[in-house]
């Protein structure tokens, strides 16, 4: 048997060795691969920063003009300078109080006719653009005091509304509202006007939605009614329906069990006579006498104040924002 010495068979092959250039043409490509990538989420981080700048510059410039943020916790603005500060201390706690006491945002602004915007465009502006209100429909009310100008008495008193408070401040019950703060307005008390309508509000938020309220849209004609039920109606609709589906079930049962009534089983009997024909003979009625009787109808009565119409409706209209907004202002 002959053998073989692989070691001197292949006694001039080398073990195999990655070559010196090799190894730095690998190292080179790692290094523009890791490099490229840094170069590319440090562009996207910058990005990213530039977006967020840009969008922050663009929100603070939409909300320069009021000067605010919602988040600071500030609801009294006297931008027309009319409160002390022991005044503004006082209404701001008034202001916390009553947010805490409906659930709802209150706010308060005074101003200066701007030249631009009326009363009402002023306050929806100044509730949207501030990001005032609670929940998902930005529920609150502001009251803005809008001076004619610098040294004239004179202005207009505006309520904005927005979310569950359109429903609960009626048209009625902003006229009542009104009324309660032309007092303080005449004689320049504007504290005390201020006062007397977050105490309203805590009043008819107390009260709630009235029986019958409903939205109308001024813009389109649009009427949204409100429907409650109560627990009683609930009950109810829920009783009788099932007693009636039981009665039908039961009687159903009944037929099919082939049970019939003493009523039933007496037709069943005289089934014979289907086909008989009736005789009609003449009969002659005498009209013995005629009555006729008339009476006024009365018109409804169409109360309130101010052109409110019904005291159940609550007028909206859509801001520059687009959200929809009720409200009612008066001068003084």
């Amino acid at each position: 048997m002959m053998g073989y010495d692989m070691g001197k068979c292949f006694h001039n092959r080398k073990h195999p060795v990655i070559a010196p250039w090799i190894r730095m043409v690998a190292l080179t490509a790692a290094w523009v691969v890791l490099w490229v990538n840094l170069g590319m989420v440090t562009s996207m981080g910058a990005q990213a920063g530039a977006g967020n700048l840009v969008e922050a510059r663009a929100g603070s410039q939409a909300d320069a003009w009021a000067g605010t943020q919602a988040d600071t916790g500030q609801r009294l603005f006297d931008e027309a300078g009319l409160l002390s500060g022991e005044e503004q201390e006082r209404l701001e706690e008034a202001l916390s109080g009553c947010r805490t006491k409906t659930g709802m945002d209150v706010s308060a602004v005074t101003a200066y006719n701007d030249g631009v915007r009326s009363a009402m465009e002023y306050a929806d502006d100044y509730y949207d653009y501030n990001d005032f209100g609670t929940g998902r429909d930005k529920s609150g009310a502001l009251v803005l005091i809008y001076m004619d100008a610098p040294g004239r008495r004179g202005g207009e008193c505006w309520i904005s509304t927005s979310g569950n408070m359109i429903r609960i401040l009626t048209d009625k019950r902003i006229d009542l509202v009104l009324d309660d703060m032309y007092d303080y307005l005449g004689s320049q008390d504007y504290y005390g006007a201020i006062l007397a309508f977050t105490r309203d509000i805590e009043y008819y938020v107390d009260k709630g939605i009235q029986a019958g309220q409903y939205n109308y849209d001024t813009e389109t004609g649009e009427i949204s009614i409100y429907r409650s039920i109560r627990w009683y109606e609930a009950a109810f609709a829920v009783i009788a329906p099932a007693m009636i589906a039981g009665s039908v079930c039961l009687g159903i049962k009944g037929r099919y069990s082939m049970k019939q009534s003493d009523r039933e089983r007496a037709n069943s009997l005289l089934a014979y006579r289907a086909d008989a024909k009736y005789r009609f003979g003449d009969v002659n009625d005498i009209l013995l006498n005629k009555f006729v009787t008339s009476a006024p109808i009365p018109r409804a009565d169409r109360g309130g104040s101010g052109g409110s119409g019904s005291p159940g409706r609550s007028s909206t209209h859509r801001s520059s924002s687009g959200r929809s907004h009720g409200g009612g202002g008066r001068r003084f």
